[in-house]
């Protein structure tokens, strides 16, 4: 009876945290540049303590977590004419600071500049050029080009004089080693930095939207809930057994 039990219990708890992630997914379906993600379970015998693994018997077995997966298809490309938002083509990430030193990778190009001349993310992350930091020069307009140069153009004076400032950091790292933080940056699973990609290329003008497609993920969500009742129903059904099985053998 409690094999049943063990199967129904952890899988119901698995179940919600697979419909904690749809969750957030649907609640970032507006959010510039998220990837969803998805949880995958596996089933895990369970082995007595005190047993080596060749002696324990496969009796008892639990649904658990195994991964975390991260859809890194692309989102849609949305048209803002804005100069300072940049969408990353095909595959790819831009670089930005953290405030430890270290570095994080994200797709949301909705790009500002601070007070203090600094490019920044809209979450207020530092975008990372060639060498650390890129500072705009005031009174000036910018210009990204699709490898990430940065280029300037006087708004007072000779408007006929460009100058590049910086070049916006493009990486693109194998998927397999990305790691998604707390933060929604991603990072490489060792550490370390991704070297400068020579092929990533944005468009100027554009940002890219989430790839959450709210069908999928609405209907993932229905049939999450039917699995959390169905695995509720397994366990009544356990424990009605039990019931009918302890009268039966209980002394008359």
């Amino acid at each position: 009876m409690d094999r049943l039990i063990y199967t129904a219990m952890s899988g119901a708890t698995q179940t919600m945290n697979r419909q904690a992630s749809v969750a957030h997914n649907l609640a970032n379906i507006s959010t510039d540049g998220y990837r969803s993600e998805e949880h995958r379970l596996r089933a895990v015998q369970v082995n007595p303590q005190g047993f080596a693994r060749a002696t324990a018997l496969p009796t008892r077995a639990f649904a658990v977590d195994a991964s975390t997966h991260t859809d890194f298809s692309s989102g849609p490309m949305l048209a803002t004419g804005r100069p300072l938002d940049v969408a990353v083509k095909g595959k790819g990430f831009i670089a930005v600071a953290l405030p430890d030193g270290s570095e994080a990778y994200t797709r949301a190009g909705s790009l500002t500049i601070d007070s203090e001349g600094i490019l920044r993310t809209a979450s207020g992350r530092a975008v990372q050029g060639d060498g650390g930091e890129i500072a705009i020069p005031p009174d000036s307009r910018v210009v990204i080009g699709e490898d990430g140069t940065i280029s300037v153009v006087p708004e007072t004076g000779s408007k006929a004089l460009v100058n590049a400032v910086g070049r916006i950091k493009l990486v693109e790292p194998p998927e397999a080693d990305l790691v998604r933080g707390e933060d929604g940056l991603f990072r490489l699973a060792g550490g370390g930095v991704a070297p400068v990609s020579e092929t990533a290329r944005i468009a100027s003008g554009f940002i890219e939207g989430s790839n959450v497609n709210p069908v999928e993920q609405m209907v993932a969500m229905i049939s999450l809930a039917r699995q959390f009742d169905m695995q509720l129903k397994m366990i009544q059904n356990a424990d009605a057994n039990d019931r009918a099985a302890t009268q039966i053998l209980s002394p008359r």
